[in-house]
């Protein structure tokens, strides 16, 4: 899959101005050089690790930025009352979904158990009701 990085530097560009800070406070909040967030900016590729530090700066939630260069969007993440360590973020129903159906598949072929691949379909259907019974999804 293709990144579209001009997307990516136009979303970056965007928030850093929501959030009213200059490249040379956001690259400092982002732990990397002014050079390198221009980079981003300009639509330039840079290492992964530099979309997760952009990512804490722009108080998107881990992943943002990759989202973005995937077509899709970022999720926005606040810090926790009492903390500033920990950060919450609001997933979107579709994909808590997915990351919960991916987190039971994995689950239940890591046991390695003599389930089938329609077998482990199904426990993942049944968790997945059993969260929206619970109002959990």
């Amino acid at each position: 899959m293709d990144r579209d990085l001009d997307r990516l530097a136009t979303a970056v560009r965007t928030r850093r101005t929501e959030l009213r800070l200059g490249i040379e406070p956001a690259a400092k909040l982002a732990g990397i050089s002014k050079d390198t967030w221009k980079r981003v900016e300009a639509g330039l590729g840079v290492r992964d690790t530099t979309y997760a530090a952009i990512d804490r700066a722009l108080q998107w939630a881990a992943g943002g930025c990759t989202a973005i260069l995937e077509g899709g969007d970022p999720i926005p993440a606040e810090e926790a009352a009492g903390s500033d360590t920990v950060r919450i973020s609001k997933i979107p129903k579709r994909e808590l979904e997915r990351v919960v159906g991916d987190a039971v598949q994995s689950a239940a072929l890591a046991t390695k158990g003599d389930l089938t691949g329609a077998e482990i379909l199904e426990l993942n259907r049944r968790v997945l009701e059993e969260l929206r019974e619970r109002g959990i999804l």
